[in-house]
């Protein structure tokens, strides 16, 4: 099969390009710079310099393809600059999904998230709950945005699954949980919230997940393939029990909100740490993002390592790699 891909150079596309290239796939990776890409060249993908935010830019690499997979997008939370969420997530979905329509693509592949749902308040929803309250991070308003654009390519004809991971985590991993446990290990990471809650899955199921929702998704479907349900001060009892490492202070929401009003001022004179900013501490303040992948377990057959065994290898990786 030959497979257009957006977002290669990523932590999730990487992990998927090189599933796809192990199988003997050919994959055409759209990069915005080249020089990031060696890696992948080194495996044997076609790169193909170009930007979701430019259309015409991934017409001739995505033409001919078999599939579509579009995994690119901005996901920072707590940088000044949000700009880039409203072109990458919401014009550069547009885009792809216009080109894939406009070429005839067989099928593909969009990857959504359960931040589309912002903060469930500890509630579990499946793939039929709509959210429409106000979110609480331009990622989570951008990303809805776009979920609701590939809703509506869905219904006007367009051969495409959605698939939407929660908590990604894994060696080399790139999301703010990924620093936090960094800076766990280095002793560095004062507090922890309470009874914040997240969907934790290892980045190789979720890439496994996306070939499964390619080869047996159903066209039109949306399929939630987060992983197991854990509080943030559970992920790093765990983490305790790994390294023997003290698990950070856990504090209550009520003292990260208050802080995040704090930090808001602050950070209208002197620049704050991504981790710190205002927007960061709101999203980190008692906020659960969970979802049900009974759906994805039953119909695409996947099936999620436990955090304690994604965990453990992502740690020791994290550890090795600071000489630990």
């Amino acid at each position: 099969m030959k497979y257009f891909l957006t977002g290669a150079t990523g932590f999730v596309g990487g992990r998927l390009a090189a599933m796809l290239r192990d199988r003997s796939h050919e994959v055409i990776a759209l990069v915005r710079n080249p020089e990031k890409a060696i890696p992948l060249r080194e495996i044997g993908i076609t790169v193909a310099e170009g930007d979701v935010t430019d259309k015409e830019s991934m017409r001739s690499a995505m033409e001919g393809c078999d599939g579509v997979f579009h995994v690119a997008g901005w996901y920072k939370i707590g940088v000044r600059d949000k700009t880039p969420g409203q072109k990458i997530n919401v014009d550069g979905t547009r885009n792809v999904l216009e080109l894939m329509k406009e070429l005839e693509v067989p099928k593909g592949v969009y990857t959504s998230t359960l931040a589309v749902n912002s903060d469930t308040k500890g509630s579990v929803y499946d793939e039929s709950y709509r959210f429409t309250g106000k979110h609480i991070s331009e990622y989570d308003r951008t990303k809805a945005e776009a979920h609701d654009i590939a809703l509506q390519f869905i219904e006007d004809g367009l051969p495409l699954v959605i698939v939407m991971p929660g908590l990604v985590y894994g060696p080399n991993g790139t999301s703010m949980s990924d620093e936090a446990f960094r800076m766990y290990l280095k002793r560095k990471l004062p507090v922890i919230p309470k009874k914040s809650a997240f969907c934790w899955a290892h980045v190789d199921d979720i890439a496994e997940a996306h070939i499964l929702a390619y080869e047996k998704g159903k066209i039109g479907n949306t399929y939630i393939i987060a992983g197991p349900k854990h509080k943030v001060i559970e992920a790093f009892a765990i983490a305790r029990d790994i390294t023997g490492i003290r698990a950070p202070l856990s504090v209550p929401p009520v003292m990260l909100k208050m802080t995040s009003v704090l930090t808001s001022f602050i950070e209208k004179i002197i620049p704050l740490p991504d981790m710190y900013t205002s927007e960061s501490l709101r999203v980190q303040a008692g906020v659960t993002y969970l979802g049900d992948n009974s759906k994805a377990r039953r119909e695409l057959g996947y099936n999620p390592r436990s955090l304690e065994i994604g965990l453990k290898e992502t740690l020791s990786y994290e550890m090795e790699k600071m000489g630990k």
